[in-house]
C-alpha cells in the first residue's frame, strides 16, 4: 500500500486552488475507473489525489440551446439515456453505451473519460516491459511483440499504443470543444487537438496542463445529429475494446451526402478524424461503392504491424458500413 493524501475540494474554485498548490504528481480523480486500475498496477503512484467527483457545479447538463453543454463530472449512464441526445445525436449516446458496462458507466464521468491511458498491454505489464509512455527512453516492446490491438494510425517508432476510448471520436466528429480551468484562468480547447501523436514523446498524451481541470465539453447543434452513427467492432460484443470503430453524421438531400463528418477509433494513437474522407463524400451519391472508397480513403495512411494488419480491411469495412447507416437514419 503506497500512502498518498486524499483532497476534497468543496467547489470548482477550490479545486483548482488545490491543484495550483499541489505537490507535482497529483492527480485528478473524478469516477476513478482508471486511475483506481492504474494505482493498484502501480503504474500510477500520486503523492495526492484532488477528488472532484461530488462537485455538483461539474454535473449539469443543457441540451436546449444552440449547443449541447456536458459537465465534466457527468456520469456516463446520465448522459447517453438523455432524451435530447438519444433522439438528436445517435453517435454520442451510442458510443458511451458501449463504452463499458452499466457498473462503470454509473460511475465514470464523461471528462474523465476524454483523458482515460491506453490499453497496451506492455504499458499496463509492469517494468519487465520496456514502455516509452510508462518510463520515456526505455524502448517499445510492443514494437515487433504481440501488436494485434494496437495502432494502425498515427504511430511513431516510439510507441503504437491506441487511444482505448468511444466517447472523444464521437464528440469529435461533432467539433466538440472542452473548457478548462487553471492557475491561469480559463481556457477552451478544441477536442481535436486535446489528444496529442505520440512522436518522440509518448508520456505526453493530451494539450492539458496537469494543474488543469476539465469544466464542461460542448457540442455545437447540427442537424447531422440526427443522422449519426457510431458502429463499434470488437473480439466480443459485452463491452470489449474496439478492433475498429467509426462514428459518422451526415446530411442527405435527394439521396446526395451533404454535410458528412468521419472520425475513426480503436485504429490510431488518437480519436483520429477522417477528412479526406468526408470530402470525398460531400456532393456524392450515397452508395455502397461511395461508402467503401470512403473507408479505403481512411485507412491510406495506416502502417500495420505483424499480427494487426487484418484491421485495415476491418477498418475499410466499418466505415463503410456506418457511412451507410448514418446515411439511412438522415433520411428518415
Amino acid at each position: 500500500m503506497r500512502p498518498f493524501a486524499h483532497v476534497v475540494p468543496d467547489s470548482v474554485g477550490s479545486a483548482v486552488e488545490a491543484l495550483r498548490d499541489a505537490v507535482p504528481g497529483t492527480r485528478i480523480l473524478a469516477g476513478g475507473t482508471t486511475l483506481y486500475d492504474l494505482m493498484k498496477l502501480g503504474i500510477e503512484t500520486p503523492p495526492a489525489v484532488v477528488d472532484v467527483h461530488r462537485l455538483p457545479e461539474l454535473t449539469a447538463v443543457d441540451a436546449g440551446g444552440r449547443e449541447l453543454v456536458f459537465g465534466a463530472g457527468a456520469r456516463m449512464a446520465d448522459v447517453a439515456d438523455h432524451p435530447a441526445v438519444r433522439a438528436g445525436y445517435p453517435a454520442l449516446s451510442e458510443s458511451l453505451w458501449r463504452a463499458a458496462s452499466q457498473q462503470l458507466r454509473n460511475m465514470a464521468t464523461v471528462g474523465g473519460n476524454l483523458l482515460q491511458r491506453t490499453r497496451c498491454g506492455y504499458f499496463r505489464g509492469g517494468p519487465e516491459f520496456p514502455c516509452n509512455k510508462r518510463e520515456p527512453g526505455s524502448g517499445c516492446a510492443a514494437r515487433g511483440g504481440h501488436d494485434r490491438t494496437l495502432a494502425l494510425l498515427g504511430t511513431s517508432d516510439a510507441c503504437i499504443a491506441t487511444y482505448p476510448g468511444d466517447w472523444a471520436v464521437a464528440l469529435l466528429a461533432f467539433d466538440a470543444v472542452v473548457d478548462v480551468a487553471g492557475p491561469g484562468g480559463e481556457r477552451t480547447v478544441p477536442l481535436a487537438e486535446l489528444h496529442v501523436e505520440p512522436g518522440d514523446d509518448p508520456a505526453r498524451e493530451h494539450v492539458l496542463d496537469a494543474r488543469e481541470l476539465i469544466l464542461r465539453i460542448r457540442v455545437p447543434v447540427t442537424p447531422a445529429g440526427r443522422g449519426s452513427v457510431y458502429l463499434k467492432i470488437r473480439d466480443r460484443e459485452s463491452y470489449a475494446f474496439a478492433l475498429a470503430s467509426a462514428a459518422v453524421a451526415l446530411t442527405v438531400d435527394d439521396g446526395v451526402v451533404g454535410d458528412c463528418r468521419i472520425a475513426l477509433g480503436g485504429v490510431a494513437t488518437r480519436p483520429w478524424r477522417a477528412a479526406e474522407a468526408e470530402r470525398a463524400l460531400r456532393g456524392a451519391p450515397l452508395t455502397a461503392e461511395n461508402a467503401r472508397r470512403a473507408g479505403e480513403i481512411a485507412f491510406a495512411g495506416a502502417r500495420p504491424g505483424t499480427h494487426n494488419g487484418f484491421r485495415v480491411e476491418l477498418g475499410i469495412r466499418t466505415v463503410a458500413d456506418a457511412v451507410l447507416t448514418a446515411g439511412e437514419r438522415a433520411a428518415r
